[in-house]
């Protein structure tokens, strides 16, 4: 249609060309389209009239100018859409031309279309060096945000790197980490998918495969496509391609039945309504442009007298081909020809469904920014008028700069081009789901905006039907995922997605699903049985409510009340000869010390504490020294008392009770020091024992000085050796008066105990280190005590006939 001021239209009314054979020796036949009309690209088309008539019958946008279109049909073909081109930035080509006659208005302003990404970038870059203005409606490959190479570019549709961002968030969100990967070999599907991948490896996705196909290959190149999605392992199918190239690889996939796929689409075809015919889609997800509201439209479209459709060479190819009929006749025979009585309001096609507006308003919004770009050029604003002049001569140049400073509303809807020439991203989610009668619709369930923060771009607001009408939602992952307590390792030569789940090392939990490393707990902690969580280790000492305790104690305390009765048995019979005969002082000072060792013993059970970990050491240490110090005085006692029997000698009075107080007060002083000093320099304390077992504490008293504690045992032997060698030399001295042979033996097994009890205490583990060091204490206690007092308190209690001193004087009575 002529106008003042031209606007372009290229669509994909077919999308197939018919093959030129070249042998160069005669001129090529012109390009021709093939195979049945698009109706939905037509609807496309009759949109972009029926906003240019709208314009022209405004009085507010170009008021007093009336547009004029060229619409042109690229047959989704590269290089018809390059002689499109040609045609669109120099003059008319009656070939390509699809309208009733030939305009005269002079050069194109601007052009809409093409509704594919590869013809758009051909078409881009021979109208471009013209700056001449371009506004897809459907072009949505992210390379034409390229300024550099496409600076005359703008689109009414988002980008493709929205809605691939868009796709991997979705995949995503619904935990699906192992896909399928399907895409049309162009430029829309090969940079569309180079995009997803981008966004879905950021996600932590793996894909199984990616294949391309295009909808000219052989058709065993299909078959290989449809084989490769029917023998993998993942459940989720991504799909990147144009409604062509998707409909031959879905009527491959129908030809045999092939295990359930969830299908995700790009927008060029899960919104198209030819394409739900393919009922093993149902439950397909994916992302298409929101629905919109074009008032009137609807009954322009329908508004197709016969003597519209027979002036129209396209509008006549599609009456005949829903209708089936006939409109002119031909040379061949028994052709139905149409009545006169066909109604476009009772079929039901592409072209007459407005139910889901989308890439229409798209073509509408194109022309509309393209009638604003023109009006800023050549209109003037006044006050409370609009003066444009329709005989301004102006360049598509002036038009390119004004398409940059578009900002308009139309229908509620916003336009406005950012500095790559996009358009603020919004998407729909829109869902394949079966209605009751079997038949499947497109239903729109959520909403996605590229200008939320990030987080929020995503909503669903309503339920969604899943493949096989499931409503669970599929799981498509390559491994299971690994439960806390266990750690991923990636499987040899496979992606990251594929992996084995191993349990935590010892020592070590994760706390999340999927952990790819394991924690080690903090010291005082442990793992549970599960390896999910560190519980705080238990804490072991030997404790009185324990049996090992227990027992210990009740030795412990019988062994002081022995000592007690022993020394009150001794006192009740303090004037018998065998009392009196055996040093009664140092005996009631060793029985005293004993009850002490006895006692001492008591300091090791129970929970280590600075006080109890200070005395239990040096309270051993300065109680057996004592014990030690009465023994060896009444071991030298029985020495200087023999040798004072023979004729001259006077030992006795070098070695009086007072020299033997004073031997004992000296020896146990020395001990006394030695254990001020290790108080003092390095004093034991209380500590937690972290390294001798893995999962529990051991609550121990640390020595603080090695040297010191082995100083006060060193000193201890070193008595009781010297004791055992004075009592061995003394062993044979007449039996009656002896009480050598008793102290050796006691000293022997005194001996005995604290040499075993080193290994022992060296190599016992936690509580029983102190149970050890108590039974080494109790033991020569005992040894002790029963070994010297238990022979006379039997005479005292039981043969009080032998308590005599004519007994204990008869040295030939054995």
């Amino acid at each position: 249609m002529d106008g003042d001021y031209v606007i372009g239209g290229v669509l994909s009314l077919h999308h197939y060309t018919h093959i030129v054979k070249h042998n160069y020796t005669y001129m090529p036949e012109p390009l021709r389209c093939k195979g049945s009309i698009d109706s939905r690209e037509l609807r496309f088309s009759r949109a972009m009239i029926f906003a240019i008539e709208e314009i022209n019958n405004s009085t507010e946008l170009l008021p007093g100018i009336r547009l004029g279109y060229q619409i042109y049909d690229s047959c989704a073909s590269v290089p018809v859409a390059v002689h499109v081109a040609f045609q669109l930035s120099s003059g008319l080509d009656p070939v390509f031309y699809t309208g009733d006659n030939c305009s005269q208005s002079g050069m194109v302003m601007a052009v809409v279309g093409e509704s594919g990404s590869t013809p758009s970038i051909s078409m881009s870059r021979i109208i471009g060096p013209f700056n001449i203005p371009q506004v897809s409606h459907f072009a949505t490959c992210a390379c034409l945000s390229d300024k550099q190479q496409y600076p005359n570019f703008f689109r009414t549709i988002p980008s493709d790197q929205f809605q691939a961002d868009a796709l991997a968030k979705l995949v995503k969100h619904f935990g699906w980490t192992w896909i399928g990967a399907v895409r049309s070999d162009s430029d829309y599907g090969n940079n569309g998918m180079a995009s997803f991948l981008a966004a879905a490896r950021r996600e932590g996705i793996c894909v199984e495969y990616s294949e391309a196909f295009y909808r000219t290959n052989p058709r065993s190149r299909i078959q290989r496509v449809a084989d490769v999605i029917r023998r993998s392992t993942a459940m989720v199918v991504v799909a990147f391609g144009t409604t062509g190239d998707l409909s031959i690889l879905m009527e491959e996939l129908s030809l045999e039945p092939s295990p359930p796929r969830q299908w995700i689409g790009s927008e060029a075809w899960v919104t198209d309504p030819d394409m739900l015919r393919f009922s093993f889609c149902a439950g397909a997800i994916g992302f298409g442009i929101e629905q919109s509201v074009i008032p009137g439209l609807r009954d322009f479209l329908l508004d197709l007298s016969p003597s519209k459709v027979a002036a129209s060479p396209l509008l006549t190819e599609f009456w005949e081909d829903v209708f089936n009929c006939r409109l002119r006749k031909s040379a061949a025979k028994n052709e139905n020809m149409c009545d006169g009585t066909e109604n476009i309001e009772t079929i039901q096609t592409p072209y007459t469904d407005t139910s889901q507006l989308r890439i229409t308003n798209m073509v509408y919004k194109a022309v509309y920014a393209i009638a604003h770009a023109i009006h800023n050029a050549v209109c003037q604003e006044g006050k409370s008028t609009t003066h444009c002049d329709k005989f301004t001569r102006i360049e598509s140049e002036e038009v390119l700069t004004q398409m940059r400073k578009v900002h308009f509303s139309q229908n509620g809807y916003d336009v406005s081009f950012d500095a790559n020439g996009d358009p603020v991203a919004t998407y729909e989610l829109v869902n394949w789901q079966k209605t009751e009668n079997g038949n499947i619709e497109l239903v729109t369930v959520g909403h996605y905006d590229a200008s939320l923060p990030v987080g929020r771009e995503f909503r669903i607001n309503r339920n969604l039907s899943w493949v096989e009408g499931s409503t669970q939602v599929p799981v498509s992952v390559c491994s299971d995922s690994c439960p806390p307590g266990t750690r991923k390792v990636l499987q040899k030569g496979k992606p990251i997605c594929c992996y084995d789940c191993l349990p935590c090392p010892e020592g070590e939990i994760s706390n999340t699903t999927d952990s790819p490393d394991c924690l080690p707990c903090p010291k005082e902690f442990w793992p549970n049985a599960e390896r999910d969580t560190c519980l705080p280790k238990p804490v072991e000492f030997l404790s009185f409510n324990e049996v090992l305790g227990i027992i210990l104690a009740a030795f412990s305390v019988g062994g002081a009340c022995l000592a007690i009765i022993t020394a009150a048995v001794f006192y009740r019979h303090r004037t018998s000869p065998i009392v009196r005969a055996n040093n009664s002082e140092l005996s009631f000072l060793l029985l005293f010390s004993l009850t002490l060792c006895f006692l001492c013993s008591l300091t090791f059970i129970g929970v280590p504490s600075e006080w109890s970990c200070m005395l239990r050491h040096t309270a051993f240490g300065i109680t057996f020294v004592l014990c030690m110090s009465c023994v060896l005085g009444k071991t030298i006692v029985v020495l200087m008392a023999f040798r004072a029997t023979l004729p001259g000698s006077n030992v006795m009075k070098w070695f009086g009770p007072p020299q033997q107080r004073m031997t004992v007060v000296s020896f146990t002083f020395i001990q006394v020091l030695i254990c001020t000093i290790w108080l003092v320099v390095s004093p034991p304390f209380p500590m937690k024992n972290l390294t001798t077992y893995k999962k529990r504490i051991i609550l121990e008293c640390a020595l603080g000085s090695a040297v010191g504690f082995w100083a006060v045992l060193g000193y201890i032997g070193l008595l009781a050796v010297f004791c055992f060698v004075l009592a061995v030399l003394a062993r044979k001295l007449p039996d009656n008066f002896n009480e050598a042979k008793l102290i050796t033996f006691s000293m022997l097994i005194f001996c005995a105990v604290w040499i075993t009890f080193i290994p022992a205490y060296v190599s016992s583990p936690g509580k029983f280190t102190v149970a050890v060091e108590i039974f080494a204490i109790l033991a020569s206690s005992f040894g002790l005590i029963l070994c010297i007092f238990a022979p006379k308190c039997f005479i005292i209690l039981f043969k009080p006939e032998k308590n005599t001193k004519k007994h204990l004087m008869n040295k030939n009575q054995s």
